[in-house]
């Protein structure tokens, strides 16, 4: 079998998915498959939709990387099975996605919002976030450092006064 995914479910080895699919081409059912290779019959189900799509090629690099898929082969597969009627394995095999995972979110996503929803994400933070501001004029430097010291000066101030409440609670614990 194999370790655990990040998700926390078992990833299969090649082996595993490669007698997956001689059963599968001896004419046994998935629900077959699945008791003799005690492995969720929903996993047989993409492991077969893959293999049928793709091929076994697809099925064995499972796991071993994720493919980068430009945004027109998104909106393209998605569109198909969205709006054309395609089924998801269809698509997989006419635009070569590998897996039905990330196309069910392609379809998912561009019913709830169009072809933009699959427009990349930048990743990382923004621009300019957390970074130190421009050049500031002499009136916003002595207005930041007044904020400073006001800051400054207030946590001392709450210091000074729990130091004093905590002494003033010693000196009443050892009068009584």
């Amino acid at each position: 079998m194999g370790g655990f995914s990040m998700s926390g479910r078992p990833l299969y080895d090649i082996a595993v998915r490669r007698r997956a699919v001689e059963l599968y081409e001896e004419g046994w059912g998935r629900d077959v498959i699945s008791r003799l290779l005690d492995v969720p019959e929903g996993t047989v189900r993409k492991w077969l939709d893959t293999y049928r799509s793709v091929g076994m090629g697809a099925l064995a690099a499972m796991g071993a990387k994720k493919t980068a898929y430009s945004f027109e082969t998104k909106v393209a597969a998605a569109r198909a099975v969205a709006d054309e009627g395609a089924t998801v394995p269809e698509a997989m095999a006419r635009f070569g996605i590998a897996s039905t995972s990330p196309l069910r979110k392609w379809v998912r996503a561009y019913r709830e919002g169009g072809p933009e929803a699959l427009r990349p994400k930048p990743k990382g933070r923004p621009r300019g976030a957390g970074a130190a501001p421009g050049k500031m004029t002499r009136e916003q430097e002595l207005e930041r450092k007044v904020r400073k010291l006001e800051a400054e000066n207030a946590y001392l101030k709450k210091s000074i006064a729990l130091k004093a409440e905590k002494r003033s609670r010693t000196a009443r614990r050892q009068r009584s």
